[in-house]
């Protein structure tokens, strides 16, 4: 037994773990402040150069490799290019018949020609062929580019590539085609790829309303100006260099046209999340003494494993979107790592700057904030007498029963997809849908292109194919009209556009497509060895509906089972991690119902912009299950991780994490921000987004969660005996504490009386106490 060392003796300073990297990283950018500033403006303005230089465009391609539009668009465009590839269309409207302005019409179908890439325009005066016969039972629209009236038309055209990736140029070129038509007084409006290249973008307005949002709640919270602004300072450079690396991204990889709105919301809402983290324990830090670079360093050893969580559980459900399939939702998922990516470096490096600059500044104003309301204790500290239990489960119950009629409206949830239909009246693609559902039947906003492929039949059958196609086409349920059959100048295909009765977002559409590919085309090459495909833009987001809703369970199975690898190292109960991670799921099927009721349904109203009930974006879902399962999962391991004792944060649920939930109320306030955007689908995920941090921060995590696991009890940190030796060894929670006091004698422990009858044996020698109590250890309020 080891003797206790002579009172003269030098005291020898305790063995020294060697400080972390997130640690030596946080003291270093506190240290060299300037340098860090310079490097990332620095580079915020070369990627900004680069992106303006050489960066691409984004563009919506909904295109799936192997399905049968696109199998029947390879068709057209092998045997009929002037009728494959995305479609535009001018849409004239004047007060008298268009046949006055022929003259203005020729002409601009000229210069429309030489636009880039550009296929084929059709003039509105000279329709190809006879006119269509009517269905039995249906209202039959005018299918020609001429109204019955005369006073609308269109012109259409084919362009080889989207309208959105050849850039400003192509819309500056049809205005300069248009100008004579305009000039004699005909209204003229874009539609289809014109219309969507045509679309505003509203980034810049929802970025400055999601910092004004996030600073409002963070001004609320009593830390001082600074912690409003600070935080949103970092997250926004953080964000302005993702969205340039996104930029030269699209320059090789195809990216949705709503890439940079969902980039935005996500990497404001995550910056600003990490970096208040960060100040929360900075601050602290500095109040019990310590300097400006060494808090800067232990708050990014501590706080910055929380944020390396949040940003990597964030990483790892953008990824998961690949199982969805689709490569567009697959660039949803690169855009939405990529700047959180970028966030959670400017929380890590920049914020540490900042703070190093400001010096003891920072920790000047404000008021203090509890730190027993930050962090939870852990024994030693009573928990709640009966009367507050009671209480705190009668807020548990009425919380399940909020979540719960969140939740109902999910059952209905039916995605679908936006077209221009959806946009602000002030969008020209509104307006043009708006003239051509009058003129010519809400169903001309829907084509439905078929295609018979008849390359392998004999010269002799063909006739005779072509006669059985039009005996069975002049009879389709569900659809207003049928073109006549053309065909390809080979003579290998045969051509026909069916106009639904309804609008593309109708299910009486979606039954019509069915019924076309089902059992209308087979029957009309029966006999043949011929293959038919129905095409088009409308076919092509039917597809890709019926596929991302497919994968939709895989996904949100696949977020849950990441969730709980993710917290059983940190729970250390697979009845514990398992609970926390199917809870999870809660605050993604209330963001679910909130959308559907909202949106869907319509209850929204004038409140959101919206024209009526619209049907959920298709790719709004999964978005949505990625960012909230990834969110949730990094509050929920931050919670559960900062007891000091090893027992989980769940189990004390009378004891709140104030930082986390202010935390998530920025969060919500910056993604709510968003629903001020032109388009309806950011619109809609910018609700879903909110209406599901809400439900996670104020009902699962608090209540529903703790209510869970409390009546688990002990098992819920059962967990077999094998699975100790994969978990990772925690060490106690102070032991960082010791490791980051400034070199010197450890101050002596305080004489202690030994209990009445323990021998009068000397302590064996043990790590030294410090000199006050560290924040969150003592009893509640301290």
């Amino acid at each position: 037994m080891s003797l206790p060392p002579a009172p003269d003796a030098p005291v020898r300073p305790p063995n020294r773990r060697p400080a972390g990297r997130l640690r030596r990283l946080g003291e270093w950018c506190a240290r060299h402040a300037l340098t860090v500033l310079v490097l990332w403006l620095a580079g915020l303005a070369a990627v900004q150069v680069l992106q303006h230089t050489s960066g691409g465009t984004y563009a919506d391609d909904l295109t799936l490799p192997g399905t049968p539009s696109a199998q029947g668009r390879a068709v057209l465009a092998a045997h009929e290019p002037t009728a494959a590839g995305p479609a535009g269309t001018v849409v004239l409207r004047a007060d008298r018949p268009l046949t006055a302005y022929r003259d203005q019409l020729t002409a601009a179908a000229r210069a429309l020609r030489r636009l880039p890439d550009v296929r084929a325009v059709r003039d509105p005066l000279t329709p190809p062929g006879p006119p269509s016969q009517p269905q039995p039972g249906g209202t039959a629209p005018v299918t020609g580019p001429l109204s019955a009236d005369g006073r609308t038309g269109y012109l259409a055209l084919r362009f080889r590539t989207p309208p959105t990736a050849l850039g400003p140029d192509v819309l500056a070129g049809a205005d300069h085609a248009v100008a004579p038509l305009r000039a004699a007084g005909v209204r003229v409006e874009y539609g289809g790829a014109l219309g969507d290249a045509a679309r505003p973008g509203g980034g810049r307005l929802g970025r400055a309303l999601a910092l004004a949002a996030a600073a409002l709640v963070l001004l609320a919270w009593p830390l001082g100006i600074l912690a409003a602004g600070l935080p949103l300072l970092a997250a926004l450079i953080g964000v302005v260099c993702g969205l340039g690396c996104l930029g030269l991204l699209a320059a090789a990889f195809p990216l949705p046209a709503v890439s940079p709105a969902l980039a935005a919301m996500t990497g404001l809402a995550v910056g600003t999340d990490a970096a208040l983290l960060l100040l929360v324990r900075h601050r602290r830090l500095l109040r019990d003494g310590a300097e400006p670079a060494v808090a800067a360093g232990r708050a990014a050893a501590t706080a910055g494993r929380a944020v390396l969580v949040c940003g990597g559980a964030v990483l790892l459900a953008a990824a998961g979107l690949a199982l969805a399939g689709p490569g567009y939702v697959t660039g949803l998922g690169a855009a939405l790592a990529l700047t959180a990516l970028t966030a959670v470096l400017a929380a890590l490096t920049l914020v540490p700057a900042l703070l190093g600059l400001l010096g003891r500044r920072y920790g000047g104003g404000g008021a203090e904030v509890p730190a027993a309301a930050e962090a939870p204790t852990g024994t030693g500290t009573p928990g709640p007498g009966p009367q507050a239990r009671r209480a705190w489960w009668a807020a548990a119950a009425a919380g399940a029963l909020v979540a719960v009629v969140l939740a109902v409206p999910a059952c209905a949830l039916r995605p679908g997809h936006l077209d221009a239909g959806t946009d602000p009246p002030s969008a020209t693609g509104r307006r043009a849908h708006d003239l051509m559902a009058a003129a010519f039947g809400p169903g001309a906003n829907g084509p439905l292109t078929l295609v018979i492929d008849r390359a392998a039949v004999p010269q002799a059958d063909r006739p005779a194919l072509a006669d059985q196609a039009r005996e069975v086409l002049a009879r389709i349920p569900g659809a207003a009209a049928v073109t006549p059959l053309r065909v390809s100048p080979d003579g290998a295909v045969l051509t026909a556009t069916a106009y639904p009765a309804r609008d593309p977002q109708h299910p009486a559409t979606t039954a019509l497509l069915h019924r076309l590919t089902g059992s209308v085309l087979p029957r009309a090459v029966s006999g043949y060895e011929a293959h038919t495909y129905v095409t088009g833009a409308t076919a092509t987001a039917a597809e890709f509906r019926d596929l991302v809703a497919a994968r939709l369970p895989l996904l949100l199975a696949a977020g849950a089972g990441l969730a709980f690898l993710v917290l059983l190292p940190v729970l250390r109960g697979v009845p514990a991690a398992a609970v926390t991670a199917v809870a999870g799921l809660l605050p993604v099927a209330a963001s679910y119902g909130v959308v559907v009721a909202l949106f869907q349904w319509g209850w929204g109203g004038p409140a959101l912009g919206l024209p009526g009930p619209v049907p959920v974006e298709t790719w709004v879902p999964v978005v949505l299950c990625a960012v909230l399962l990834g969110t949730g999962t990094a509050r929920a391991a931050v919670r559960a991780a900062r007891p000091r004792t090893g027992r989980p944060a769940a189990t004390e649920p009378w004891r709140p994490a104030r930082a986390l939930t202010w935390a998530a109320l920025a969060m919500a306030a910056v993604f709510a921000a968003f629903a001020a955007s032109d388009r309806t689908a950011v619109r809609t995920a910018a609700v879903g987004l909110a209406a599901g941090v809400l439900t996670d921060a104020l009902l699962v995590r608090p209540l529903l969660l703790p209510a869970a696991l409390a009546l688990l009890g002990p098992r819920a940190h059962w967990r077999p005996w094998w699975l100790d030796h994969l978990l990772p060894t925690r060490a106690p929670r102070d032991e960082p504490a010791r490791a980051d006091r400034p070199e010197g004698p450890p101050p002596e422990p305080p004489e202690r009386p030994n209990p009445p009858g323990s021998p009068d044996s000397p302590r064996p020698p043990g790590p030294p106490q410090p000199a006050q109590p560290l924040a969150g250890t003592g009893p509640p309020g301290a």
